[in-house]
């Protein structure tokens, strides 16, 4: 298998960034139903939720395998905005500033979870905290001019 450096130094990368958000949570999604909600894929190397919002437009439920830093045991979660290093900010940070109440699907469990965006020092804190948790963020914001969006989401 490979080593998590090598997935880090992959992940990293431009083409990564391009393909990435087109086929990984397409296959997370596939891979979540057929498993009932047990299984993600992509957490074979990160610990990841679904997250179920409201979109910001369209007021319609959307769901989104995310990369998450679980805190306090469970009871909260760090969402990072990344995007893969891409331009923009992801559509689901978008969907959570207009409606900060959601739900994840956290190892089969759905959690009612309140978003709350993290900004100033609390927001230094958890970054520093999530670039040794996954150093590639480092390399998606170096890509980019736009601050990467950083959520707490709590148990509501």
């Amino acid at each position: 298998m490979i080593g998590e450096r090598a997935v880090q130094r992959i992940s990293s990368t431009r083409g990564f960034a391009k393909v990435a958000p087109h086929v990984v949570p397409a296959l997370d999604r596939a891979v979540h139903r057929l498993t009932r909600g047990r299984v993600l894929l992509s957490a074979r190397m990160l610990p990841g939720v679904i997250l179920t919002c409201t979109g910001a437009r369209s007021g319609l439920p959307r769901r989104t395998p995310l990369a998450c830093m679980p805190e306090d045991g469970g009871r909260t979660w760090i969402l990072v905005g990344s995007n893969f290093g891409r331009t923009d900010h992801p559509a689901w940070t978008h969907n959570l500033l207009a409606h900060p109440d959601a739900e994840i699907s956290w190892k089969g469990a759905d959690i009612p979870v309140r978003a709350r965006l993290l900004q100033g020092e609390e927001r230094a804190a958890v970054w520093k905290t999530a670039l040794a948790f996954w150093p590639p963020y480092a390399a998606y914001q170096e890509r980019v001019e736009r601050e990467i969006r950083v959520f707490r989401i709590s148990r509501r």
